[in-house]
């Protein structure tokens, strides 16, 4: 099952939808769809763009993204050479439009509010991975099953949301391919000069209406994510690489000056690139 800009297409009768994804890298092109998604990374890394929010993924990653959620998966080839994910797909209605709100079913509703934000299960993280091994040789009754007990798991679990902002919106395949192409080149050219004029042509719009547009559908200005992009990609350099300087890496992801960079990590991480580095070095 390829996944789409903005669509995803199902098999046949399908209400619930397994998905195994081992390449070199996931599908790296921004997309949603109608189905909630509960992902496992079982092998790779990379930066996971989600809604309004940039997010780090790694390898045992337990990943939920609600419906209709803007995402982006960006393999770094760097650290990991495959790409594995296990997924499941599925609509609050894939079974009746009562089925999730049987009495019977009403603690799992918890999953569904947390769902709308996407987040990141950060507890019970064995026991979930365990009922994800069990469904690739599971029958349709046994997947359906397990679902149960995931969406169990995913309720009572400590969490963390991927995004503050709930999407509502259901892109046209148009505006889809629009935002796609923005995303792309954002997360190709993040390290060098970006101006406002340049990504607005990527997006054959005038530097005001592209402004516009990308905070209507991102909830944010295009400076600010952008600037996220390049404070997610500088942590990755604070951990990865030892004997860099600070400076090095302010320059390696885009930021012209050190002043600007140690200013917009703060504003983004809550503090300094070296206490980050200190505090999260192994």
């Amino acid at each position: 099952m390829k996944v789409l800009p903005f669509k995803i297409p199902k098999p046949e009768l399908a209400n619930l939808v397994y998905q195994v994804d081992l390449e070199p890298y996931f599908y790296d092109k921004l997309h949603q769809h109608e189905d909630i998604q509960l992902s496992l990374i079982i092998q790779g890394e990379g930066t996971l763009i989600a809604g309004d929010a940039i997010n780090h993924y790694k390898s045992g990653d337990i990943i939920i993204l609600g419906s209709q959620q803007p995402h982006v998966f960006q393999s770094d080839r760097e650290l990991a050479d495959q790409s594995h994910m296990q997924s499941l797909f599925f609509t609050e209605d894939s079974f009746g439009t009562e089925f999730f709100r049987l009495e019977e079913l009403t603690e799992i509703q918890v999953f569904f509010k947390r769902a709308l934000h996407g987040f990141k299960a950060t507890s019970h993280q064995e026991d979930i991975r365990m009922l994800f091994a069990k469904i690739e040789n599971a029958s349709k009754l046994e997947r359906l099953i397990i679902l149960l007990e995931l969406l169990k798991l995913l309720s009572i679990c400590e969490y963390k949301s991927l995004s503050s902002f709930i999407y509502e919106k259901n892109f046209s395949v148009t505006e889809g391919e629009r935002m796609r192409d923005v995303f792309d080149y954002t997360m190709t050219h993040f390290d060098k000069d970006i101006t406002l004029e340049s990504v607005a042509s990527v997006a054959n719009m005038t530097k005001n209406a592209f402004c516009k547009y990308f905070k209507k559908y991102t909830n944010k200005t295009y400076v600010v994510f952008l600037n996220e992009l390049r404070i997610e990609h500088a942590c990755k350099h604070l951990l990865t690489s030892q004997d860099i300087t600070i400076s090095d890496v302010a320059y390696k992801v885009g930021f012209n000056n050190i002043s600007n960079f140690n200013r917009q990590f703060k504003k983004v991480k809550h503090k300094t690139p070296l206490i980050y580095k200190q505090e999260n070095s192994k």
